[in-house]
């Protein structure tokens, strides 16, 4: 049987109160760590208007990261295509992808938070961000794809190919042909952009708590799929969770949800999903109460916290109800005041956690 991967997925998460500098130093720190205990890849937010998501370049981070590390993969996710000029993106994303010999790979968003729609005068509301999105992404692959001269007018940007000569003429493309894996990211029930990841072949990425939205995930790539005849891999498909692993459950209760984990869903997670309207994500039955959300509740019926054998047993549980996945990414906080806390429960998941796998998980195949 083929066990999960491991990987992380930083948002990045830190507390206001910590510099960017030191925000970054964080990061690179956990990255670092994560590439020596064998971790497959890391995946780095972009956002511009939240104090506890600070970082709005992912691949300024990147840049760093392939000096100090060795084999782990890495991605912006995602770049939020809305906020960029296409043919801009395609030509630093290409960029990166040779300064990381192979090592990148692409998450693209269409954005979520109303305060970048405001700041980048975007329409989300009304679905204006999805556009873009979509033209964006059509630009992108063109430039990546295409070598005769073209001339593309779109509802939201121009892009050319031109002719040139000898000394003048396109010629940055991307290490990886025709580009680097391209991820995208579903939350809700019947996630549109999970059809789309099915159709085109994407990385399907999973976010959120409730398993009854992630199962109906995969229904989603399948849908998609079929669209453009192709066949999806299971193996391919990544779901994202709270993880915090210690030597005992009351150790691990102590370290997650007394510590940075449970301090950012209290001032900011969950205050900011409810204020969303969409803190039905966290719910593990649509009967709870909205009121019932706290940070106790999804360390009780959502975070994967324990001792080894308990989060084993979490892990072989959500593998049976989904069907089965390739990559498990743990979401990464800012532990920079107790490091060795945060290094021990990544260590004990990559090396305690996952051989108990083995004999919990029935025979499903991915």
């Amino acid at each position: 049987m083929n066990l999960m991967k491991l990987g992380m997925f930083l948002m990045p998460s830190h507390p206001p109160e910590r510099s960017l500098y030191d925000a970054t130093e964080w990061d690179l720190e956990m990255i670092q760590y994560a590439d020596q205990l064998g971790y497959e890849e890391a995946w780095i937010g972009e956002h511009f208007t939240s104090p506890w998501e600070p970082i709005p370049a992912p691949d300024l981070l990147i840049a760093q990261a392939l000096k100090s590390t060795k084999q782990i993969k890495l991605a912006p996710g995602a770049h939020l295509l809305p906020y960029h000029n296409p043919v801009e993106l395609a030509h630093r994303v290409a960029y990166l992808d040779n300064l990381s010999q192979g090592r990148l790979m692409l998450g693209i968003g269409a954005g979520g938070l109303p305060s970048d729609y405001d700041t980048f005068g975007v329409d989300g509301l009304h679905g204006e961000n999805r556009r873009m999105t979509a033209e964006a992404l059509e630009i992108m692959l063109k430039i990546w794809k295409e070598k005769e001269p073209f001339e593309y007018k779109g509802e939201y940007w121009k892009a050319n190919r031109i002719e040139g000569n000898e000394f003048l003429r396109p010629h940055i493309e991307p290490y990886q042909k025709p580009h680097p894996q391209i991820g995208v990211t579903g939350l809700s029930p019947g996630s549109e952009t999970l059809i789309m990841a099915g159709e085109k072949g994407f990385i399907p990425m999973s976010l959120g708590n409730n398993l009854d939205y992630i199962a109906s995930h995969w229904k989603s790539v399948e849908e998609g799929a079929k669209r453009s005849g192709k066949t999806p891999q299971r193996s391919e498909w990544r779901i994202t969770r709270d993880v915090f692993v210690a030597d005992t459950d009351e150790e691990a209760l102590e370290g997650s949800l007394y510590s940075m984990m449970g301090r950012q869903h209290r001032e900011y997670y969950l205050p900011l999903f409810k204020t969303l309207r969409a803190i039905s994500v966290f719910k593990h039955k649509e009967s709870v109460d909205d009121n019932e959300v706290t940070p106790e509740y999804v360390a009780k019926h959502n975070w994967f916290v324990g001792s080894p054998e308990t989060v084993a047993t979490k892990f072989a549980n959500i593998y049976e109800k989904v069907g089965g996945f390739g990559t498990l990414l743990v979401t990464g906080y800012d532990y920079s005041e107790n490091p060795e806390a945060w290094k021990k429960s990544m260590r004990l998941l990559k090396e305690e956690v996952l051989p108990r796998l083995a004999s919990k998980l029935s025979k499903v195949e991915i």
